[in-house]
């Protein structure tokens, strides 16, 4: 092999033969030096240049290859430079910089071809090169191997890769089939074995970049849909076919024209969000981090419009993108494995269609012939249970018919009444999950198009608004699975109630359907939903049913987690609200799996519970009848009563127990569960008066949810120490009651839940025994724990609002709005300690970056009696708290 490239003028890299080599090496040094710098000032220049023509819309693949020509000429005058033009050596260049594709600081993948005793005898030079390459900047990634070492190394899955696409920098055609040669499919990976490691490959990658971290700050490479599929499949076919151009492809009957057309205008969308991010990054970045999405958005001319901001445009552009990648990529994966096996012998099913190798197929090639036939598509699938999936020329036939699926609005009721048979027959959120994602679905309902790709830039909600809607769906779908699922307390009992279970398909389906418009999406989604049963035939019970259910899908989780549902005012308001059972049923199934829908670290125990009880307690009041409310003294008899028959199970007489209820505070009885109060009262057993007593259990299934118990004599600051213990052990209050015990005592009780659900939960002794020792002395010694604020909140800023009101039982009622950060509560805590005032009770909700709390608070006056905060109190409060969300006493 020899050296290729222009003529060179690096004859002085055999070393200095003067009568004097260090001379003669330092000034080597120091016009290399210079040349470097006098590189890395033109690269500098050209990459300006190209920003400035991505900023002016220039067209994307041409950037791309002149850059990658830009650098070309670098590296081809730094090997001439540096490797004498007789070395039998050969220069590539290999990974994506040998597509001939380079983006603003993408790596530079090198691959010299060398022999040993040539790369022995050039070892100097070719240090020399690469130094040269550092010097200016480039990011070089190189190897340096033989024909043979090419082979072996050929056996690892990504090198075989990067050699695939390699392009001669300084090489003869020659050198360039020794290198095909030695990596051809006759010597390392035989085509059938490439297409399905390739294809294993590609479904680990998606699975492991598919969490919902990466749906809110998706990565554009490696990405489900991103570019690292289209480069697969180019992969694949140049393995498998002999061309990795798409053109090709058609030419061979693999791809038709239209999903090639498809394809490159998606690769080139996605290309270009790439070249952004890397500008807006300045530096090589390939995940669309909070960090650049506005900045992005901006850069690429997007605008705030109609509700929806430019950074929600530009996501629910990229979402789109990617899902029409994965669409045409799975279509394309299919005919690879046909080329490769063969096709296989139909297996009819009906009139309309067959199965071909576990997928579902049309047997008519002039299929579908109308809309009815693509509904009937969907119908057969449910009807099989499980299949491998469409198969690839139907699926192509199906998306050349979405313009003849008319909406629901202008079909038949023929159309419509199919439509409603799918809701009603065997796994229908399947059917909808495939209508959805072959765009079925957004042609028959348009407002659910809309939607598609459709993001909100908060941390609440971490799924595009119609992948949401469709966990929503999965979620309804699994309470009428055989066996509970285990993340649901009731919901199992609850579903088989319902009378018609798709009208809780409907409601799931619509409640979130008018995102993005301005306005009040539940009022818009209820009357898409109104107008949508109407035209299916829906009579006005199930209409009114649906569109109540879509207008208050948000009524249940508001009552739970911000009001106290332990009080029977607040039950007597929502059970009026509600009027009914069959209300109440649907509503609670919906909010279940409306919040488990929106985040998989949203649900928690304490969710499930809270939610199980609002259900309870609402259907007793409506057993008893709206007209007769319970009174609060009524429901504390009934507790006392059943707190008394649970201790008598725990084995104890009613000479012990008398004593121990009389510890509780009647707003205990009123307020706790009684099985809460009988464990409360247990712990108690034995306590000496002024003793303090610490009891913790678990309180569910689910690893780490906790119930915190404390009583013991008041003391100031009492209430902060414990939030800041438990705080720092990671705990996060999900609530906090604080009860007035007789003789100046606390009856406080704290839900919890692990702030990190990916490390060990601790466990109810561990977290017993902290507090122990924390209240075991001065509670001024217990401070807040400092914190840095995460990465991704630093986007989220929330104008904090702080809010008085009054409260029953002479207390102030205080809401506080902020952006949520670890260790919030207990900051808050502490300035109500140092403002010392009384916490009686805590409701704590996050919303993804939302925190939204509220405490139910009292000053003490000089006689030690408990009062509401004065103007002058509140107003100190105010600023106080003020400071502390913005970070002031941090």
């Amino acid at each position: 092999m020899t050296a290729r490239g222009p003529a060179s003028s690096g004859g002085d890299s055999t070393g200095g033969h003067g009568p004097d080599p260090d001379h003669a090496r330092r000034a080597r040094q120091e016009q290399d030096a210079a040349w470097a710098a006098g590189a890395r000032e033109q690269l500098a220049i050209a990459d300006a240049g190209f920003a400035a023509r991505f900023d002016e819309g220039e067209d994307i693949d041409r950037l791309l290859a002149e850059r990658a020509a830009e650098v070309d000429l670098l590296v081809q005058g730094a090997w001439q430079r540096a490797i004498p033009s007789e070395a039998d050596l050969a220069l590539f260049a290999v990974g994506g910089y040998g597509r001939g594709e380079l983006y603003p600081f993408s790596d530079i993948d090198l691959l010299v071809l060398a022999e040993p005793e040539p790369s022995r005898l050039h070892a100097e030079a070719l240090g020399r090169f690469f130094a040269l390459l550092w010097d200016c900047g480039l990011p070089v990634g190189h190897a340096v191997r033989s024909l043979d070492q090419c082979t072996e190394a050929a056996a690892d899955l990504t090198v075989l890769t990067s050699l695939l696409e390699a392009r001669p920098l300084a090489a003869n055609e020659h050198e360039r089939r020794e290198l095909q040669a030695a990596t051809s499919p006759r010597v390392v990976w035989p085509p059938r074995e490439f297409f399905h490691a390739k294809r294993q490959e590609l479904l680990e990658r998606h699975e492991r970049f598919d969490d919902t971290a990466d749906n809110l700050e998706p990565h554009l490479k490696e990405g489900p849909g991103g570019l690292r599929d289209v480069q697969t499949l180019n992969w694949m076919s140049l393995r498998t076919i002999g061309t990795a151009d798409l053109e090709s492809l058609v030419a061979f009957g693999q791809l038709g024209a239209d999903e090639m057309e498809t394809l490159e205008r998606e690769r080139r969308a996605l290309a270009r969000l790439r070249y952004g991010l890397h500008l807006v990054a300045g530096r090589r970045e390939e995940r669309l981090r909070f960090d650049y999405q506005k900045r992005l958005a901006a850069r690429l001319g997007f605008q705030d419009q109609g509700g929806t901001l430019a950074v929600e445009q530009m996501m629910q552009g990229f979402y789109r993108n990617a899902s029409l990648v994965q669409r045409i990529g799975e279509r394309l994966l299919q005919r690879f494995e046909e080329q490769l096996e063969g096709e296989a012998e139909p297996e009819p099913l009906d009139r309309l269609f067959e199965l071909r190798r576990g997928y579902l197929a049309a047997r008519d090639a002039g299929w579908p012939r109308s809309p009815a036939e693509v509904l009937a598509l969907f119908s057969a699938w449910a009807a099989r249970g499980e299949l491998k999936g469409l198969h690839s020329h139907t699926a192509r036939a199906l998306a050349e018919a979405l313009p003849e699926v008319p909406d629901y609005a202008s079909a038949d009721n023929g159309l419509r009444r199919d439509f409603v048979e799918l809701l009603r027959g065997p796994q229908p959120v399947r059917s909808l999950t495939r209508m959805a994602r072959l765009g079925v679905l957004g042609r028959w309902i348009p407002a659910f198009q809309r939607v598609s790709g459709r993001m909100q830039f908060d941390l609440f909600h971490v799924y595009t608004v119609d992948q949401h809607t469709l966990a929503v769906l999965r979620n309804i779908a699994s309470f009428g699975q055989p066996g509970p699922d285990p993340r649901f307390a009731m919901a199992h009992q609850v579903w088989p109630r319902l009378r018609k279970p798709e009208l809780l398909l409907l409601a799931g389906l619509f409640h979130d359907i008018a995102k993005g418009r301005g306005g009040d999406h539940s009022e818009l989604g209820a009357g898409e939903a109104r107008a949508f049963c109407t035209a299916m035939g829906l009579g006005e019970a199930d209409t009114a049913l649906v569109e109540w259910l879509v207008l208050r899908h948000l009524l249940m989780s508001m009552t739970a987690q911000k009001q106290d549902i332990a009080d029977p005012d607040v039950i007597h308001r929502f059970a009026s609200e509600v009027a009914d059972r069959e209300r109440l049923d649907h509503l609670y199934l919906l909010t279940c799996a409306d919040i488990a829908g929106t985040s998989p670290r949203l649900w928690n125990a304490w969710k499930d519970r809270l939610l199980a009880d609002l259900y309870t307690a609402t259907r007793l009041a409506l057993r008893r009848g709206l007209e007769n409310p319970i009174a609060a003294e009524e429901r504390a008899d009934e507790a006392r009563q059943a707190v008394r028959g649970l201790l008598r199970e725990r084995g104890l007489d009613d000479a012990v127990i008398e004593p121990l209820l009389a510890r509780t505070p009647q707003a205990g009885f009123q307020r706790g569960r009684p099985d809460q109060l009988a464990w409360q009262a247990a712990s108690l057993h034995g306590l000496a008066d002024g003793a303090t007593r610490v009891a913790v259990r678990q309180v569910s299934a689910q690893p780490g949810a906790l119930e915190v118990f404390v009583h013991g004599p008041d003391r100031d600051g009492l209430f902060a120490a414990i939030v800041a213990t438990l705080d720092r052990g990671g705990l996060a209050i999900q609530q906090a009651r604080a009860l007035d015990g007789p003789g100046r005592t606390v009856f406080d009780t704290f839900e919890v839940v692990p702030n990190d659900p990916e490390r060990p939960p601790p466990h109810a002794a561990e977290v017993e025994a902290r507090l122990v020792r924390a209240l075991d002395g001065p509670l001024e010694r217990v401070r807040p724990a400092r914190r840095t604020l995460p990465r991704h909140l630093k986007h989220f800023r929330i104008v904090p609002r702080i809010g008085f009101d009054d409260a029953t039982g002479g207390r102030t009622l205080l809401s506080l709005v902020a952006t949520d950060r670890p260790g919030l509560l207990a900051e808050v805590a502490d300035v109500l300690r140092q403002q010392r005032l009384r916490v009686h009770d805590a409701r704590i909700a996050t919303f993804g970056e939302r925190a939204e709390d509220v405490f139910q608070i009292t000053a003490t006056d000089d006689q030690g009696h408990d009062r509401p905060l004065d103007g002058q109190q509140r107003q100190a409060l105010c600023d106080a708290l003020l400071a502390c969300l913005e970070g002031e006493n941090r």
